[in-house]
């Protein structure tokens, strides 16, 4: 496996709306170095719209990946996507509804990201998408311990 042959993806949802308009953050990270991009969104996009931004953002810096592992968020299962994903020879793994656990690792950078972002607003105040550059920064610039040697 090669890095971000491997990706996971999720949305953080329910954030107060920001002057851009976002109202949520799509997390992306690659599997085997845990290294994540955090996009603010809104939650309207559709299948085009993310499209758009996931090869402006991840396929423009690291390439086509082979698997994405995602829910079954409408975002993802979409007959756009999925024929978007095709065409690009990518394989769609999705996670079984209501057991968030079969993407763990995406689950927990969220909760990481979220820790942040509530550091930042003490610091900041409430425009969370000011803070997320920030906070992509920190994350992936931080220690992984699964990543240390034995």
């Amino acid at each position: 496996m090669w890095k971000w042959d491997e990706i996971g993806m999720d949305f953080v949802t329910g954030l107060p709306r920001t002057p851009k308009g976002n109202d949520a953050i799509w997390v992306i990270i690659d599997r085997l170095t845990k290294t994540a991009h955090f996009l603010p969104v809104r939650t309207t996009y559709n299948g085009a719209k993310l499209a758009q931004l996931y090869i402006e953002n991840v396929v423009k810096l690291h390439g086509i990946p082979s698997r994405i592992v995602s829910d079954r968020g409408t975002q993802f299962t979409s007959k756009f996507w999925k024929s978007l994903q095709e065409a690009m020879g990518t394989k769609l793994d999705f996670s079984t509804a209501y057991h968030p656990q079969t993407d763990g690792q995406t689950e927990r950078i969220n909760q990481v990201m979220e820790d942040m972002l509530r550091a930042c607003a003490l610091t900041y105040g409430t425009n969370w998408e000011a803070s997320l550059p920030f906070a992509e920064f920190s994350y992936n610039n931080g220690r992984q311990a699964s990543l240390e040697p034995l």
